[in-house]
């Protein structure tokens, strides 16, 4: 049970990472208070894992207004009096192309929730993890950012990330001294409904088999198959649980060893 009776606030819960995430806070003993901008996804999510409510806590929260990201922080405290743990999995990530078409105000919305939109959400949990004398916030970054697919272009969600994965080194560093740990989680091709998607329409594109487009992405691995979101989630919960208590400033690759560095 890494996180009995620890409170951690998980951003962007919707039907993948995030609810992976939520669901391995609570069978971990933790209680998790869900934000993401769809009240419906958050009411799905808290009902399959938490049936009788008494571990969970929503509200619906879009992470480029700071007043909302007050309001979540605030929550979790009123609920359940602390915040140990911040898990920030709210992202654009829809936005595809490389630099020769790209929309430069669409990039700098990616920039708004990806990178800004997360440390609002940060700064908004400070004081309640000052107040429990520290804890630990996990990005989610991706591969992406160290090493571009092939596959797609996603330049915009690439940069966003990589800046974030910047941000932390110094977060790290600023709020050490107050025993908040600041670490990234760059999750690779991860299966899950993105993934899932990205899959069923290559191979309806090239008129193949399901099986064929997932085996070319699974032989890139060192391992024999791709990590999934639930795989991504023990990673999370292990870097925001008190285990984790000497990590910080660093990046963990959850990604099936296709790229070992």
């Amino acid at each position: 049970m890494l996180l009995q009776g620890k409170t951690v606030v998980v951003s962007g819960v919707g039907a993948g990472l995030g609810h992976r995430i939520a669901e391995a806070v609570v069978r971990d003993g933790g209680n998790a208070v869900l934000g993401a901008r769809t009240a419906a996804n958050l009411a799905k999510t808290a009902a399959a894992i938490d049936p009788d409510g008494r571990r969970t806590a929503h509200l619906a929260t879009d992470i480029t207004d700071e007043a909302q990201c007050g309001a979540l922080a605030a929550l979790a405290v009123e609920r359940f009096g602390a915040i140990d743990a911040v898990v920030h999995v709210a992202a654009w990530d829809s936005h595809f192309g490389g630099l020769a078409d790209a929309d430069f105000a669409t990039w700098q919305g990616v920039l708004d929730v990806n990178l800004l939109g997360t440390l609002r959400m940060t700064r908004a949990c400070l004081p309640a993890l000052r107040a429990a004398g520290g804890g630990s916030v996990v990005f989610i970054g991706t591969q992406s950012a160290v090493a571009a697919p092939s596959q797609v272009r996603q330049a915009a969600y690439a940069a966003s990330k990589g800046a974030l994965t910047s941000a932390m080194y110094s977060l790290a560093r600023e709020l050490g001294t107050e025993r908040i740990r600041v670490n990234t989680v760059l999750p690779g091709w991860m299966w899950g409904p993105p993934v899932e998607a990205f899959v069923r329409f290559t191979a309806q594109t090239e008129g193949v088999p399901e099986e064929e487009v997932l085996g070319r992405l699974a032989s890139r691995m060192a391992l024999p198959e791709l990590a999934s979101d639930a795989d991504v989630a023990e990673a999370v919960v292990f870097l925001a649980s008190p285990r984790a208590r000497a990590i910080t400033g660093q990046s963990l690759l959850v990604n099936a060893g296709e790229l070992m560095h």
